[in-house]
């Protein structure tokens, strides 16, 4: 399979690269990293990135910002952070994705540990995973060809550990090993709609 993995040079999306590169051609996206450009917070650039790479069998995301912050100081466009990027920009993949990816093919996205088991300060973070949770499990039902379409929910990944262990007093890092195999999970399977968890 030809795998476009947006997000490719991050921790998560090297973790999704070494999953399934030994396999597959790969080919790295990202907005300041990567053999293609993409923002995906730009309907322009991710139609840019489309055009660039031609055909494609499956889509990867491992890319999508949000605000960190106390709730009582966050302003509605730090809020908007998480909405506009992590959500809407995995949205956008997908939307304008559909119509060009191979039949059978498969997009899986990224939500979080965060929608689940919040931690404080990750409104923005909660909301936009819900979001793509939700938009996962309903397109699923109407995308046609044959294409599936997932998320893989990661854990603390072991690689962050350093930067966000002290948010997460008590949560076990995971292993990149396992985050990977999440993704090799919803790119080889044959699940669709599905939010796979890579945590405990």
């Amino acid at each position: 399979m030809r795998i476009i993995v947006v997000g490719g040079a991050g921790a998560v999306g090297r973790a999704a690269v070494a999953a399934l590169s030994g396999r597959h051609e790969i080919v790295v996206a990202g907005r300041r990293s990567g053999s293609v450009r993409v923002d995906i917070r730009s309907a322009d650039s991710v139609r840019a990135m489309y055009q660039e790479v031609g055909r494609f069998d499956a889509v990867v995301c491992a890319a999508g910002d949000a605000h960190l912050g106390p709730f009582d100081a966050m302003s509605e466009a730090e809020f908007g952070v998480g909405i506009e990027s992590k959500l809407l920009g995995q949205v956008r993949l997908v939307l304008l994705g559909r119509a060009l990816i191979a039949d059978g093919g498969s997009f899986t996205l990224m939500s979080g540990y965060i929608f689940d088991d919040p931690i404080r300060g990750s409104s923005s973070y909660a909301a936009a995973n819900g979001g793509v949770e939700g938009f996962v499990r309903a397109a699923a039902l109407d995308l046609a060809r044959g294409v599936r379409i997932n998320a893989v929910s990661p854990g603390m990944a072991e690689d962050t550990a350093e930067q966000f262990g002290r948010f997460n007093p008590g949560r076990l890092p995971v292993p990149m090993r396992a985050i990977g195999a999440a993704f090799a999970r919803s790119v080889e399977g044959w699940r669709t709609g599905e939010i796979i968890r890579a945590w405990g």
